[in-house]
């Protein structure tokens, strides 16, 4: 065994986070969210018929050219801006920056090569990252929805933490893992569904959302979220990974109009619709929180799902056309003027040729 495994296999109990303690699971028992010793959804999530395992298990060791490009997808390095306004630059997968009107909020980064508690295994990236985190402009915020591996890694947050002197909000019980990776109480923010933060002129507000969370053996020991961003006249809206319900449209009366949404549309399937959405839901959840321009992401970074690899943008862009839905697909590290979005030019369909 190398010394880079031997290293990794010490690393794996930090990778799998911490379990709050004290006044902090205090705090999460007293949650609304909190029923039967753990977080649960509004709606129940149901179990993928037994049926169909066959089904699936199959599909996973067929067809697995057509779930990667097959040619490598185009980065673009952020051009550096103004930050005022509304700006989006999606760095891949669920990782973007938002700038708004003059403050800029980190969603999701996972700058590793793999989404996994272990470097040699899992789902690996299809594309680099397009910028190094260190090039990162400063930033006012990092916001984080759950903590699946995907959403949530521990060596990109570690370094945000010496790089950026900077807050992470995040749903209950997140906060744990974070200070298992020494980031300091000072710098961490936890809320539950409906609560909300002010960092500078932005107001930040965890909103419900239908999945589950989990980095070990302990499942649902803390919370899952969508995201408000609000700044003094603008608004953005995030999904995180969620299963398409109702509260969409509560979100949406209670917090929008959104001059933008970033919305989850990949890594789906028929056999766990609870937890995330199809691209036609997507649209829906779009259309749901009265959004603007929709911009989707959970796509095209990591190979977490049966379907194709273009499918999820395909399936967006007809289903935004059905519905007269402002879209932008950018290219990852593209950065996205909400009020002059780029026309949808198919970039992604070149690369499955």
């Amino acid at each position: 065994m190398t010394s880079n495994s031997l290293r990794s296999l010490r690393d794996l109990p930090a990778q799998l986070g911490g379990r709050a303690t004290g006044v902090q699971r205090t705090r999460i028992e007293a949650s609304p969210q909190f029923r039967d010793g753990q977080f649960s959804n509004t709606m129940p999530a149901s179990n993928p018929p037994a049926a169909n395992m066959p089904r699936v298990l199959v599909a996973m060791a067929t067809g697995r050219a057509a779930r990667r490009p097959h040619r490598p997808v185009p980065l673009h390095t952020p051009a550096a801006g103004d930050p005022t306004g509304l700006h989006v630059t999606w760095f891949g997968h669920s990782s973007a920056l938002v700038e708004i009107e003059g403050h800029r909020v980190l969603l999701d980064p996972v700058w590793s090569q793999r989404c996994s508690p272990a470097p040699f295994a899992g789902p690996k990236r299809l594309h680099e990252a397009p910028v190094p985190l260190r090039e990162l402009p400063p930033l006012d915020a990092v916001v984080i929805s759950h903590d699946h591996y995907d959403h949530l890694d521990m060596a990109t947050i570690q370094d945000l933490n010496t790089l950026q002197a900077v807050p992470f909000v995040v749903p209950l019980g997140v906060g744990a893992h974070l200070r298992r990776w020494g980031v300091p109480d000072s710098r961490i923010i936890e809320l539950d569904w409906h609560e909300t933060t002010r960092v500078a002129d932005m107001e930040l507000t965890a909103t419900p959302a239908r999945h589950f969370s989990g980095r070990g053996l302990h499942r649902n020991d803390t919370l899952w979220a969508s995201w408000v961003i609000k700044g003094p006249t603008r608004r953005v809206f995030y999904s995180g990974d969620t299963g398409y319900f109702p509260g969409f449209t509560e979100i949406g009366t209670q917090h929008g109009p959104f001059d933008a949404t970033l919305i989850q549309i990949g890594a789906y399937d028929t056999n766990w619709p609870d937890i995330h959405m199809l691209p036609e839901d997507g649209v829906q959840a779009h259309l749901d929180v009265n959004g603007g321009l929709l911009i989707p992401v959970h796509w095209a970074t990591f190979n977490l799902a049966l379907h194709d690899w273009a499918e999820p943008a395909d399936r967006t862009w007809r289903a935004a056309k059905d519905h007269d839905v402002a879209l932008a697909i950018p290219q990852p590290g593209q950065r996205v003027d909400v009020d002059n979005p780029p026309p949808v030019d198919a970039w992604w369909q070149f690369l499955t040729r």
